[in-house]
């Protein structure tokens, strides 16, 4: 398998890999700063760069059943296996998706209703919620995630026993989509005072790094289904 070098650090930009497999669908290395689509976030681009100084650009960032698939841009040249490579992520695409992911988070505090889906992106994101009796105000709602951004919270993933998931099942706000259980353990994601839940995305480690978030638009997407769509500043 893959070592997830971003699970613990989210802000590697870099690190030194092997590559351990080259196949028609990408290439999986050892270890990896590279994140892998999932949970509603792109998986990342970037390069990897041969001991030649040849880089190869990375299109796409994928889970395979025994690692990370890193997805060449068409006509590049891939490289060997057992080379050993430096891989770059692009870091401004990433860090957008770091700040997007975490208001994310600050939306699910602001609007007590259950997520029935979502999606994070450079520039804008979404997130639906089942809307039961709750009322979506856009401008209400746009101040209080811009004055919990303001307030600068405290960001950090811990791990917890799947027990405590168990004990507290309130935790998982995701209504389709169950956190992978199997392993003992399971990755929170914190933010200090405001909300705590499953989630093993890439964020920021302080809410001010989000910067100004505009709420773009709230539709209806069905009887159920209420989107909001945010984005940055």
């Amino acid at each position: 398998m893959t070592e997830e070098l971003f699970r613990e650090d989210g802000y590697l930009k870099t690190a030194e890999a092997v590559v351990r497999a080259v196949r028609p669908e990408g290439i999986v290395l050892d270890r990896t700063v590279f994140y892998p689509a999932g949970g509603g976030q792109p998986g990342d681009s970037g390069f990897l760069v041969r001991a030649s100084g040849a880089r190869v650009a990375i299109a796409d960032t994928r889970k395979a059943p025994d690692g990370i698939l890193h997805v060449p841009a068409p006509d590049q040249e891939a490289p060997a296996e057992g080379e050993k490579v430096t891989i770059e992520i692009d870091w401004d695409r990433r860090h957008r998706h770091m700040r997007m992911h975490t208001a994310l988070h600050l939306l699910c505090a602001v609007i007590p209703a259950g997520v029935t889906g979502g999606q994070v992106g450079a520039d804008r994101s979404r997130l639906d919620f089942d809307p039961g009796e709750v009322v979506f105000d856009k401008a209400h709602i746009e101040t209080e995630i811009n004055r919990l951004i303001a307030e600068d919270h405290k960001v950090a993933p811990r791990w917890v026993d799947e027990s405590e998931l168990d004990a507290r099942p309130e935790l998982v706000r995701t209504m389709s989509v169950k956190p992978p259980r199997g392993t003992g353990r399971l990755r929170l994601l914190e933010i200090d005072g405001v909300d705590l839940q499953p989630c093993g995305g890439t964020h920021v480690a302080h809410t001010a790094e989000i910067g100004r978030i505009v709420v773009e638009k709230i539709e209806s997407k069905g009887k159920r289904n209420r989107r909001v769509v945010v984005a940055l500043a």
